[in-house]
Formats: structure tokens, C-alpha cells, sequence
């Protein structure tokens, strides 16, 4: 029998064990696991120090999350384009069936998404920075957008429908707007919180404290640099995103316009001089003086260099300038991961959150010589991935199972202990981070459609298994690629017509008819979205 001071110290142990467990979740109604997901926009793998490429940058912060959870070594995207990409992962449905294929057709906010139900089951949401999808974001408690894709220095934001400017660099303004709203928000719910920065997109314009230092540094160079197309068909020849050929001389590498005319250089594209031109407008008399001061000499002292370059010098300098620049823009995000990080420890928040850090899609850092994205080679359909929760996820996990942005809705249902929506393509991969080992999918579904249109990357879908990729390019031609993944990671040597891969080739052809099957996608979905695209564009 307990005597009165025994029970007494008893229920004030179990007080003071409820109050720790609140202040850890900062949910006092529920248990629930609060999201906070972190995606930037065009960060390459290759760039997140974790996945382990010497010779490029640090990232100290979002390797905090892989270090303390887990990293995902095979994450891809189902169709690599901005757009789509984010309309995939509000939706967990392929964009063939949300119906957002592209940049240019709209996106219908009125469907189903997994934060209206979060949102509907008790959840309070928010949206902060980059999401460019037209329309007032639905399912959100609070939305703060960048407008399209949104501009470095001193940003418009749309807040809550209501269009503002606010003062600053942009990546800087999102963190603090997120750091706001969870500093504000409704305590007595969880939250879910989708943080999203616009870097490094391009033309990738650091901050002041970044640039100064990055544009001192040199990086080492990818071996595919000087790739020249030999092994592989028409789309990989013809596509318009090579360094040298097609990045724009003032929008990209910051040469001064009026120093292009004296060096009698012309502009890749139309946009390149009128970006230049924007971008540096947006710039107040104290942030302009700053970017002259370090941009203007190394564009001078190209000018002196410039004459006696050949081809292959002017590709190494057009290299290093682009990451230069692209890997200071990532500094400013990985800071502001640091900066969110910390709240949620100090707050108590940090065993309760589900921490997410993605990209919405890969990117090329001078492998094959290219930059941007689209295709769907390794470095564009491959995107970085690390997720962490203490209570579920033990610290230094690695994945190798194929998870896709498909997942994330499903994923994130699961978690909050809400119904997941059976027409969700996508699966659930929470006990494959949580270690259970379940039956996972072995075979991953792609699809582009933006084409004719900047970078001129053809049609195509295609699967993708654990060893091999069989890719279809189609519309103005018909071609097929089959890749040995393991005996050619870099995806060299297209072996279709190898008389050694016969029998791949029909197996993988039976895997993309049965996938294409599996999620209702046909050659008829093709044609419609062709005929949607074209007569968009003509608009």
C-alpha cells in the first residue's frame, strides 16, 4: 500500500514527465509528429557534402539531418522540372494524373493534396517561399510565396493572397519568415511547415558574405566535363544546356553587358542581357556597390584573358564561375537549415519533428558538360534526400530502397496517423527509414514533356531498375537508350542494339509496359498533353 507521500511523489513524476513530453512536441493536445519540409530548388546531390563529393562544397547543416537520421543513397523524382515536380509532391500522384506535365499548364489547386489533410485532421500548415504554382496555394494556414520563380534581392513575396516587397536577400527573408511562423504559430497543434528556398536556382545570385568568399575558390572539375555525345543518340547531342555553347554569357557567368560588346562576345539567349540587367536592377545603391566591388574585376580581368583563350580554357573558366556561384547560393540555404535546426532544439521540439531536406529535382554540375536538368540521366532524376525523427529513425541510417517524390504525401499521412487516399500513387516509405524491411518497389517510373521549349530536351519516359535504365525519346523521333548502371554509372554507352543486352532489353521493355500499366499511363496520355503543350505555347 502507497502512503500518501509515495502517491504524492508518484503523480508529481508523472506531471512532470507529461510536461517534458508537451514541451518536446509543443503540442499538448497530441502526440502526433510535428513536418518540417525543407526543399530547395535545383540542389544537386553531388552538392551536399554527406553524399560525399570531395572537391565541392561544404554543408554542414543539412548533413546535421543525415548524420542525425537518415540519408537516402537512390531518391528520385518522377519528371525533372520545378513544376511538376512540387505539383507531385503536394499530390503523391504521377503529373500525368494531377495534370501538371510541364511549366506551362495549370495547376488545379482544387484537388487533394496532404496538407489540407493535415490541415482537415487537426494540423496547422504554412507555406514559406519558393512553390511556383499559379494560383493562392490551397490547404495552407498561412502562405507566404515568392510570385513565379521569384527574384534574389529584395524579393515580392505573396502573403496570404496580399502582395508585398521585402527588403533583403532572399534566402535570408524565407528562413526568418519560417522562423516567424513557428515562433507564432498555434501551440496547441502540430504543425506542418513547408520551407522552401528559391537558391540555388539559376542565375544564381549569392549573398554579399558568400560571394566575396566563393569567388576565390576553385573546384574540382567532374571527368565527364568534356563529354561530346559519342555513345549516346540525338537527345543527348542536340540538347542546348552545355556550359560552354549555351549558358548565358551576363545572366550566368555576370559578365558585364557593355564588356560582351567590347569583346564583340553575343548573348546565348534573349534573356541572358535582360536577366543581368533585372536582376542587378532589383539591387539597392548599397547592395549594387557591394556586387561591383568583387563581380566587375573578374569580369575585367576576363576581358584581358579572353582573347588568347581556346575553346577548352574558356569551358574550365565558364565552369568555375558557375560554381562559384551556384555553391555560394547554397551556403545562404545550408545556413538557414543551421538556423531552423536550432530552434527546434531549443525548444524542445527536435525529437517530435519529422525533418525532411530534398531538392525538386536534381541538377548537372558540369557532368556531360552540361548545366540545369530534364533529362532522365542520374544527375537530373537523382535528387538529395536525408530525413531525421528520433523517435522512429536511428542517427547514421542509410537507404538504399528507391523512394520517389511520389512518396512524400503518403508518407507524411502515415506519420500524422491520417487515412492515405487510395487514388495516391505513391507509397508510404516509413518503415523502410524506420528499419522494418518491407517489400519496396524495385523499379522507378519517369516522364518529361517540356519540349520545344528552352534547352531543347526531347520527350521521353522510361524505367529505371536497380541495375538498368531504358529510356524512349519520342514526338520528332523515336529512339530508344538502355544503360548498364553498373558498368557505366556515368551512362557513356547506350547499349540498346548491343547483341550482348538482347535479352535485357525485352526484360525491361516488359517492366516499362507494366509500370506505365500500373500507374495509367499510355501513348495516348502522350499525344493529349502534346496537343495541350502546343497549343499553350502559341499563346
Amino acid at each position: 500500500m502507497k502512503t500518501p507521500f509515495t502517491a504524492l511523489l508518484v503523480l508529481l513524476v508523472t506531471f512532470t514527465s507529461i510536461n517534458a513530453s508537451t514541451a518536446q512536441t509543443g503540442n499538448k493536445k497530441s502526440n502526433r509528429p510535428n513536418i518540417l519540409y525543407i526543399m530547395s530548388d535545383d540542389h544537386g546531390y553531388q552538392a551536399v557534402s554527406a553524399y560525399g563529393h570531395q572537391g565541392l562544397n561544404k554543408t554542414p547543416n543539412i548533413d546535421r539531418i543525415a548524420h542525425n537520421g537518415a540519408i537516402f543513397s537512390r531518391a528520385f523524382v518522377t519528371n525533372s522540372l520545378c513544376a511538376p515536380s512540387r505539383a507531385v509532391m503536394l499530390t503523391g500522384k504521377h503529373s500525368f494524373v494531377n495534370g501538371k506535365v510541364d511549366n506551362v499548364q495549370k495547376f488545379n489547386w482544387d484537388q487533394e493534396s496532404f496538407p489540407k489533410l493535415l490541415r482537415k485532421n487537426g494540423y496547422q500548415t504554412a507555406l514559406i517561399g519558393k512553390i511556383h504554382l499559379d494560383g493562392l496555394p490551397q490547404g495552407f494556414d498561412y502562405s507566404a510565396v515568392l510570385p513565379g520563380q521569384g527574384d534574389y534581392y529584395n524579393p515580392d513575396f505573396i502573403v496570404n493572397g496580399e502582395k508585398k516587397q521585402i527588403h533583403g536577400y532572399v534566402t535570408e527573408i524565407t528562413t526568418d519568415l519560417a522562423l516567424d511562423w513557428l515562433k507564432n504559430r498555434d501551440m496547441d497543434k502540430p504543425f506542418c511547415l513547408l520551407y522552401h528556398q528559391k537558391a540555388p536556382h539559376r542565375e544564381w545570385l549569392p549573398a554579399p558574405k558568400y560571394y566575396k568568399q566563393y569567388t576565390k575558390m576553385k573546384f574540382r572539375e567532374p571527368e565527364t566535363l568534356f563529354d561530346d555525345y559519342s555513345g549516346r543518340g540525338t537527345a543527348a547531342k542536340t540538347a542546348e544546356m552545355n556550359i560552354l555553347k549555351n549558358m548565358n554569357w551576363s545572366g550566368d557567368s555576370k559578365i558585364y553587358p557593355e564588356i560582351m560588346s567590347a569583346l564583340g562576345i553575343e548573348e546565348t539567349t534573349n534573356w541572358g542581357i535582360r536577366a543581368f540587367n533585372n536582376n542587378l536592377g532589383r539591387m539597392d545603391d548599397a547592395q549594387r556597390t557591394a556586387w561591383d566591388a568583387v563581380y566587375r574585376p573578374i569580369a575585367e580581368e576576363f576581358e584581358k584573358k579572353y582573347p588568347s583563350m581556346d575553346h577548352e580554357e574558356l569551358m574550365h573558366w565558364r565552369y568555375e564561375r558557375y560554381m562559384q556561384d551556384y555553391l555560394a547560393s547554397i551556403a545562404s540555404v545550408d545556413e538557414g537549415v543551421g538556423q531552423v535546426l536550432d530552434y527546434l532544439e531549443e525548444n524542445g521540439l527536435e525529437d517530435n519533428t519529422i525533418v525532411v531536406y530534398t531538392s525538386d529535382q536534381g541538377f548537372y554540375l558540369g557532368e556531360h558538360g552540361w548545366f540545369d536538368k530534364r533529362f532522365m540521366y542520374e544527375e537530373s532524376l537523382r535528387t538529395p534526400l536525408v530525413m531525421s525523427y528520433p523517435k522512429e529513425i536511428k542517427p547514421g541510417t542509410k537507404i538504399d530502397a528507391m523512394v520517389q517524390n511520389i512518396d512524400f504525401a503518403p508518407t507524411f499521412l502515415d506519420y500524422a496517423g491520417v487515412d492515405i487516399p487510395k487514388d495516391m500513387q505513391g507509397e508510404s516509405f516509413r518503415k523502410v527509414v524506420g528499419g522494418e524491411n518491407p517489400e519496396w518497389r524495385d523499379a522507378v517510373y519517369y516522364t518529361y514533356y517540356e519540349y520545344p521549349s528552352i534547352h531543347m530536351v526531347k520527350r521521353h519516359y522510361g524505367v529505371r531498375t536497380d541495375r538498368y535504365k531504358l529510356i524512349h525519346f519520342y514526338y520528332d523521333i523515336d529512339e530508344w537508350e538502355l544503360y548498364d548502371l553498373e558498368k557505366d554509372p556515368h551512362e557513356m554507352k547506350n547499349v540498346y542494339d548491343d547483341p550482348e543486352y538482347a535479352e535485357v532489353q525485352k526484360n525491361m521493355h516488359g517492366r516499362l509496359t507494366e509500370i506505365r500499366k500500373k500507374y495509367g499511363d499510355s501513348d495516348a496520355n502522350d499525344q493529349r498533353f502534346l496537343h495541350a503543350y502546343l497549343e499553350a505555347i502559341k499563346k
